[in-house]
């Protein structure tokens, strides 16, 4: 399938945020462009890669989840969902979602499980719920409980409404005891330059995105129990006290959330 390098991509955009090597010159030049008017913005990506980790561990120990559904997986890096669950309790099962068939193809190559474990791709849109659950039944056990992972995601779906339509279609599929776990770009801290990023993005990205603020954040947990201590910076969720320093706050928000 052939690869359009014309526009930056979201998945290659934040692999050059983290590192990695599988990205164009043109998510490079977008992302230093971004870079120039936050210089903070790699820090902003790396946090919220720390969260995730942190809260898959929240989940697969205190929780006691052992079953994930991590949807706009994005490309393959360190501390991927899995691996922080297995590395907990390695009878865990993950599901990657994404709608990119290359991210797939890597996928499928890197994101392999423990014996005891099982993690399985699924090829869908975040718009497509029904094919979502549909598919991830292969491998799921949607009458025990399921973190369900939305990083990075919800900001490309820039209908509020449809938004939370999706996120409860999930979370009505999954049983009590289910989690959602959601990290999101906000205009509430650096606002005037997120929202030069965010012009940047939707000029030159493939998919535009949409900034929202910590109390539109809070109502996709409206029903559910809310994990201490609520939507936060990502910096700021449960950070891990071995770290020096006092966290800094960064732009994207997250939250932890059971559903009741």
């Amino acid at each position: 399938m052939p690869i359009n390098t014309a526009v930056a991509h979201s998945a290659r955009f934040w692999n050059y945020l983290l590192g990695g090597k599988d990205n164009y010159a043109v998510d490079r030049e977008l992302a230093e462009q971004i870079i120039a008017v936050i210089p903070s913005f790699r820090d902003t990506v790396r946090a919220e890669r720390r969260f995730l980790a942190r809260a898959v561990r929240y989940l697969a120990g205190s929780a006691g989840i052992r079953q994930f559904l991590d949807i706009g997986t994005g490309l393959p890096t360190a501390n991927n969902t899995h691996e922080v669950a297995q590395a907990t309790a390695p009878e865990s099962r993950v599901v990657y979602v994404d709608n990119d068939p290359i991210i797939m193809v890597h996928a499928r190559a890197l994101l392999t499980s423990t014996p005891q474990g099982r993690t399985d791709y699924i090829q869908a849109d975040l718009r497509e719920p029904e094919t979502i659950l549909r598919e991830a039944a292969r491998t799921l056990d949607f009458t025990r409980p399921v973190g369900l992972m939305l990083l990075g995601i919800l900001n490309f779906i820039t209908d509020t409404d449809e938004a939370h339509a999706i996120v409860d279609r999930l979370l009505d599929a999954l049983p009590s005891g289910s989690h959602l776990v959601i990290s999101h770009p906000t205009a509430e801290v650096d606002g005037e330059a997120i929202k030069e990023t965010m012009r940047l993005w939707n000029k030159q990205g493939a998919a535009p995105i949409v900034a929202r603020s910590r109390q539109e954040l809070i109502r996709f947990f409206d029903g559910r129990e809310l994990v201490e201590p609520g939507v936060v910076s990502c910096s700021l969720w449960r950070p891990d006290c071995r770290t020096l320093g006092v966290p800094v706050e960064v732009f994207h928000f997250s939250g932890v959330g059971r559903k009741l």
